[in-house]
């Protein structure tokens, strides 16, 4: 079985394919307009939808990553042992039902897969606004850095790659949650002036964020291969100059998908900073 096809870079929410593999309430296809949720960095949740096949239709719950080993044995979502992309494994999107797999449903069938285009679109516009917010974050933080821990894209100190731990993207939204502790304070963060101007520095993310949205710059998924385990690049044509990151899921087509963009930073103690993004949609 060859590794699964999957065309939501380019934004597509439907498409029509054939079954190849059913496991349980879980359903594989050859090709697919679904995004699963990464078992190894579930930051994005996988897309809901339907499967249709003469006359019949079943809902799909999520997308989740599935993998089939040498010995044909096929592992879903966090069962899975390995990360994503190791050889000798193939690498394969599972359509979860929200109900056994119906008999029509067979391998073999030819189905027509419908992402929910909303959801998938609010989803988009949460991912790339978490992106946008941890770029504002590193600027509104340069000044914070008495050593060079490496820089991000626009050439600042980049406090995301060092201090992240985790990040959940919602429909219209995000939360990041970051370590403040002695390694990073050793690494040269001052984690005390940061606490002391917290409402200074979300001022200047959301002021930053604010210029950026609207400009109405272009954004896009960059892909090097059609399938699912192909490197993907999330890009964004910023005024500075044209950024990006490796990333496995959707994105908005421009940031005139947004009416808004704010952040809001929390230290809920003085071991962590939590930033939540929310989108105004436009």
């Amino acid at each position: 079985m060859p590794d699964t096809v999957v065309t939501f870079p380019s934004g597509a929410t439907t498409g029509e394919a054939t079954v190849t593999r059913v496991a349980g309430d879980v359903v594989i296809l050859d090709t697919t307009p679904f995004h699963p949720v990464d078992h190894t960095w579930p930051d994005q949740p996988g897309d809901a939808g339907v499967l249709r096949a003469a006359g019949h239709e079943v809902e799909v719950v999520e997308a989740v990553m599935a993998a089939e080993d040498t010995d044909g044995t096929l592992f879903t979502g966090r069962d899975i042992p390995v990360k994503r992309g190791t050889e000798g494994w193939t690498w394969l999107v599972g359509h979860r039902l929200a109900e056994p797999t119906p008999a029509w449903l067979a391998e073999g069938a030819t189905v027509t897969a419908e992402v929910d285009a909303a959801r998938r679109a609010a989803l988009s516009r949460g991912h790339t606004a978490c992106h946008l917010s941890s770029l504002a974050l590193d600027a509104a933080l340069a000044d914070l850095w008495r050593k060079d821990p490496g820089t991000d894209p626009l050439g600042h100190p980049n406090f995301e790659a060092r201090a992240n731990q985790s990040s959940s993207i919602h429909p219209d939204g995000s939360v990041d949650e970051y370590r403040l502790g002695k390694s990073l304070r050793k690494a040269g963060f001052d984690s005390e002036t940061f606490a002391a101007e917290l409402a200074d520095r979300q001022d200047r993310i959301n002021a930053q964020l604010a210029e950026w949205t609207a400009t109405d710059a272009v954004s896009r998924v960059v892909t090097e291969g059609t399938t699912i385990v192909d490197r993907r690049r999330w890009e964004c044509d910023l005024p500075e100059a044209t950024v990006g990151f490796l990333c496995g899921g959707t994105h908005a087509a421009s940031l005139s998908e947004f009416a808004l963009v704010q952040v809001t930073l929390a230290l809920p103690d003085p071991q962590s900073l939590v930033m939540t993004t929310t989108v105004t949609p436009a």
